[in-house]
């Protein structure tokens, strides 16, 4: 059975750390529609109720004994305004009130979140966490070696996406993850080790697709599209599958 199970229907993972278990979500953006506003000119109504209790409900289907958010908690990128700390501190008010703690892996989004929050919120190094044998990562950055010995690394930041065409040339876009293996010799490469020294058994990567129904995505089948990590896509086996949120198998992401 896989480290990580996605929850049927949703952008969010149960992660199976050792001694812990973990819901995990990736690119919450808390406030995105103030983000929206100043960047594009775009007037959303806030879903920031409506994004809290989605979290909680998750946190109550499968009683976790902690949230991880793979990076990108909020949506302004350094300190966090208003907007953001307000959204933020009622989704903290609610998972203190059901006993569950709430880590950050931090993302691009997160620089001023730490000194926001200050002890209310448990905030990782940029190069990742390992929980058990499972590693966390927002992906914007190389992940610490220590992450990559992990069995299974989860990542966010690339919002995977899909697009569906049907029979008449009609289209959709779809969440979607992304799992595959992880290839070698691109972490050799950048740690400049030789492969064997990093001692790892090619960890599987699973890349979350965003919480936030606001924030795009990377599209993964659509030509000339490219990916926002630095180790994506040469470091992922060209085998890797892309998956919908209900469970159905794609196949290869590349054929897709």
């Amino acid at each position: 059975m896989s480290l990580v199970e996605p929850v049927p229907g949703e952008p969010a993972a149960v992660a199976d750390c050792g001694a812990e278990r973990a819901l995990v979500v990736a690119d919450y953006h808390a406030g995105i529609e103030i983000g929206l506003r100043y960047e594009r000119g775009v007037e959303l109504p806030s879903d920031a109720d409506a994004r809290r209790e989605r979290l909680c409900s998750l946190c109550d289907r499968t009683a976790p004994d902690r949230v991880v958010v793979l990076g990108d908690l909020v949506h302004r990128i350094g300190d966090p305004g208003r907007g953001e700390r307000d959204e933020v501190g009622a989704l903290l008010d609610a998972l203190d009130a059901r006993n569950v703690p709430l880590t950050l892996v931090p993302g691009n989004h997160d620089g001023g979140v730490a000194d926001a929050y200050d002890e209310r919120l448990d905030v990782a190094d940029a190069g990742g966490l390992r929980l058990g044998d499972v590693g966390f990562v927002h992906g914007h950055t190389w992940p610490d070696r220590a992450v990559l010995g992990a069995r299974t690394v989860c990542m966010g930041h690339e919002h995977p996406q899909v697009r569906l065409e049907d029979e008449v040339g009609g289209g959709r876009a779809e969440k979607a993850w992304l799992r595959g293996p992880l290839r070698l010799d691109p972490f050799a490469d950048h740690f400049d080790v030789a492969p064997a020294s990093l001692g790892w058994g090619r960890p599987e990567l699973v890349v979350f697709p965003a919480f936030n129904d606001r924030s795009g995505g990377t599209w993964i089948n659509v030509e000339g599209q490219s990916f926002l990590s630095p180790f994506l896509p040469e470091a992922l086996d060209d085998d890797a599958e892309a998956y919908l949120l209900d469970g159905t198998r794609l196949g290869a992401y590349r054929r897709v």
